[in-house]
Formats: C-alpha cells, structure tokens, sequence
C-alpha cells in the first residue's frame, strides 16, 4: 500500500488540509514544553496526561468540522487503546511483579551479591552488557528491564553510581538484546511485514546494532572511569548490606522466581502471564523463607495465620512492599512495586494512543508524509525519510507498532520501485520505530521505562546511547551506500505484487 492509498481511504473532501494536519502538533510541542517547563521531571505525574488528551481534542474538534461523526472519532480511539491492552497488562504485572519480589528477597539478593562484587568503573558498561545478554537470550527488552533492570537500578542508588546514566545503559543493554534476538516480537513483525525471512534480517540488522553497541559501551565505560568516586563508601555499603541481611534471609534460593520467569520466557509463555506467574510464586515462596518479611504486610493479630499471609501478599501485589530497615536508601529500593503504581503509566498511555490513532485513522500523517516522500529522491534521504518517518510516528502516536507498520506500508512500494532490498526497508523501520519508542516520555515504552527504573525518560535518554546512535548509523549507510542491499528488476516484479496486509 504506497501514501496515496493510505490516503485514499479517507475521502477527498474530508481530508484535512495540511494547515490542520499539522495544527494538533503545533498544539502538542506547546502544551508538553508548557508542561516540562511548568513541572519539570514531574511532568508524568499528571501534566502530560493533560497534555495529550487536549491534544487529541484538537484533532477531534478538526475531525469532526470535516464531516466525520462522533461515533467515529471514538471507534478510531478505542482501537488506538485496544491495540495496547497486552502492554497495560504487563505494567499491572511488572508492578506486582516487583512488589512481590521485594518482599521475598528477590531483588535483596540481587542486590546482596551485587554490592559485594561491585566495581564501580566498570558498573554502566556491565550493566549494558549483562541486561543484553539476557534480553537476547528472552527476546524482551521489558522483561529485561523489569526484572534485571530493576535489581541494577538497586545497585546504582546503594552503591553511590549514577542511577540515571545506569537507566540509560538498561535501556540501551535491553534494546540491543531485543533487536538481535530471533524470539522477539517486534523483531518478528518488522521481519513479515517486509516479507523477509528473520534470520536475514537478523544479518542484516547486526550490522547497525553491532557497532552502535559497542559505540554505547565505550561511552559507558568512559563515563564510569571519568565519573567522581562514588559517594558511597565501604562504611555505607557495609551498613547497607547488614540492613538487607538483617531484613532477609539471604541466599540463593531467593531467585528462584526469577530462575521461573527465564524458564517461562525461552519457552515463549506470554509475557503478562509469565510475569503474574513469576509473582504468585514470589509471593509464596516468601511465606516460607521471608516470614519477618511478609509480616511487616501483616495485620497484627492476624500473624501466623493463613488468612494472613493470603492478607499480605495480595496487598503487595497491589499497593508494593514497604520497608523500614531506618536505611533511607534501603527502604527507597525495597519500598515499590504494586499494580497500583503503574496507573499514573497507564494514563498516559491511553492518552497517547486516543491521540495518535485519531491521527492515524483520519488522514493527519499520510498528509504530512506525502510531502516528505517525494522529496525523497536519493537512496540516503529514502532510507532517513523512513527512519524519520518512524521516529516521528513513536513522538505523535505513542505506540511502536504504528511506527513499525505505517512506514512499511507507506514506504514498501517506493523502495521496490528503486531497487532497493526490503531487508533495507525492516532494518529502517526497527532502528527507527522500535529503537527510538523509549526516549519518548508518553511513548508506551517510554513510560514504561521510566515508571520501572524509576528514572524520567528525558533525564537518561542521554545515556541510551544505543539506541540514538542505531538510527544515526542506520541513515548513515544509506547516504554512503555501506551495506545497503539491492535487488534486481526482475526481483522487484515478482514482489510488487505482495500486499505489506498480506504477510
């Protein structure tokens, strides 16, 4: 489907012009800079949200002076919401998930053995390199991050190392792993809505994510040996690792939980149940082995009882674990988690999307990408219209999915027409679709990011250095000609024929 028949299904006298095709954004960069400016890094606590949905009013109010009825406007907006329903759940899960692991000494244990090992200098570039061994092994970078992240980012606060360089490097360890691993399903969607076999354009995608990895781990290991010696002296972290011992037992049985949770991912279980699995079990498993931990939740004449301990670990599965070791750091790491802390996430997320999806649906981008498409008159500036494209569609509609499959639908003709490999076309769309989604604050995994690490997503998105440079690298080679595959007219004919809705 190339921009005119995306176009089309909107009709001629309903389209907007390209004044208000363009009005909601000039609309939205006022409001969130109002609101940045305003609130800061609070912003995400409510503004925002705001933000987004006065947004999505404006594009509503355009829509609806074109003709287009209300009952419209809102089916285009409950599909936009219904297309992250899977993602809303794992945030429920994630949030229960790390309440659950917190009081069965889970993240403690982590923690325990990471302080006792821990050499600062090299503690971002570690962190980069062991979240992209797991991502690549699971295939997820919010499995990665939820879990591993989240026992990281326990290690940089105790340990007196930047928490918002260590975010970054999560993120940008997660996100390699992702991109390269033949179990993700964002890697798998942009290999079939290309029509290409995975494993090609695994090869292909290496040769973006491999260097810009290792650009991210000399920046990282540079930061760590540049950055002052950390705060936390041997004192404190002796203080912090007698609190944790004094609040849990620990010992390697406490990460069993998470032993389950890699179990269930390599065996392609969904991640929401995995997730929720993983906590039950946390939670039981804390009965037995964390009993002063389960009941510091408790009700006082409800100790030692089933009621209790049934009492406890659905609290914390709701509202988190609270600690009180008398610690600050210690009881700032240990005291989260809880479905309930993910709502303010979620918000923002179904803001972004009623905006994005009426966006989507009523002609707003394919209005603005025409332009941009037949300006593009080179390999190089094709290949960075479709990385742009991308990442503009993760700042507008705040969804990686719309900003993996609009392109390829936009972009999939023009690249057959010059001859270009749509292994060209998937390698473009991932670095700049799906590697770019968590540096955008209201972007789902944006938030989802930041709402986990506990860090905002504006304060790390310097330190995912992964995941600017792949689309920096990506466009790079298409102005060059370096590693840009063609395919011949011949070729060409035989795919023209195949509808990106077909695969």
């Amino acid at each position: 489907m190339s921009v005119a028949d995306v176009a089309a299904t909107v009709p001629p006298d309903k389209q907007p012009s390209y004044f208000e095709a363009v009005l909601p954004l000039i609309v939205l960069t006022i409001l969130v800079g109002g609101s940045v400016a305003l609130f800061g890094l609070d912003a995400m606590e409510g503004p925002l949200q705001v933000a987004m949905l006065l947004s999505g009013m404006t594009a509503a109010i355009i829509v609806l002076r074109k003709g287009h009825s209300w009952e419209a406007v809102s089916d285009a907006s409950r599909r936009g919401v219904g297309s992250v329903v899977s993602a809303i759940f794992i945030l429920l899960a994630v949030g229960g998930l790390i309440g659950t692991w917190n009081m069965a000494g889970t993240i403690p244990t982590l923690v325990y053995y990471g302080l006792a090992i821990i050499d600062p200098n090299w503690f971002y570039a570690a962190s980069l390199i062991v979240c992209a061994l797991i991502s690549l092994g699971i295939g997820s970078s919010w499995t990665t991050v939820g879990t591993i992240g989240v026992g990281l980012m326990g290690l940089a606060w105790l340990a007196g190392v930047s928490p918002v360089i260590t975010a970054g490097a999560i993120v940008s360890g997660a996100y390699t792993g992702d991109k390269l691993s033949p179990l993700s399903e964002t890697t798998i969607l942009a290999a079939q809505l290309t029509n290409n076999d995975l494993y090609v354009h695994l090869r292909h995608q290496a040769w973006v994510s491999v260097p810009a990895f290792l650009v991210a781990a000399i920046g990282l290991s540079v930061l760590g040996f540049a950055a002052p010696t950390p705060a936390a002296g041997e004192a404190l972290i002796n203080s912090e690792l007698g609190a944790l011992d004094q609040l849990f037992w620990i010992t390697p049985i406490n990460l069993l939980p998470l032993l389950l949770l890699i179990i269930m991912s390599l065996r392609k279980v969904p991640a929401s149940l995995a997730l929720t699995w993983s906590s039950l079990f946390a939670g039981v498993l804390a009965c037995f082995t964390q009993p002063q931990a389960v009941q510091m939740m408790m009700d006082p004449d409800l100790v030692g009882t089933l009621e209790g301990n049934i009492k406890a670990v659905w609290q914390v599965i709701a509202t988190g674990y609270q600690a009180n070791s008398g610690i600050g750091p210690v009881d700032d790491l240990l005291s989260r988690g809880g479905m309930a802390s993910m709502l303010l996430t979620i918000w923002l997320i179904v803001a972004a999307l009623a905006f994005g999806s009426i966006l989507d649906e009523f002609g707003f981008l394919s209005k603005l990408v025409t332009p941009l498409l037949t300006r593009a008159k080179q390999t190089g500036s094709l290949i960075a219209t479709s990385v742009g494209t991308a990442i503009g569609l993760n700042v507008i509609t705040a969804d990686q999915y719309v900003a993996v499959v609009l392109p390829t639908r936009l972009f999939r003709v023009e690249f057959q027409k010059r001859g270009l490999a749509s292994t060209n076309l998937s390698r473009a769309v991932s670095n700049g679709g799906i590697v770019t989604a968590p540096l955008v604050p209201w972007n789902s995994c944006g938030a989802y990011m930041a709402a986990v690490l506990g860090v905002p997503t504006f304060a790390y998105l310097p330190y995912a250095i992964f995941n600017y440079m792949s689309p920096l690298i990506d466009m790079l080679y298409g102005f060059t000609g370096f590693k840009i595959a063609r395919i011949t007219e011949e070729e060409a004919a035989q795919t023209a024929d195949i509808s990106p809705g077909d695969v």
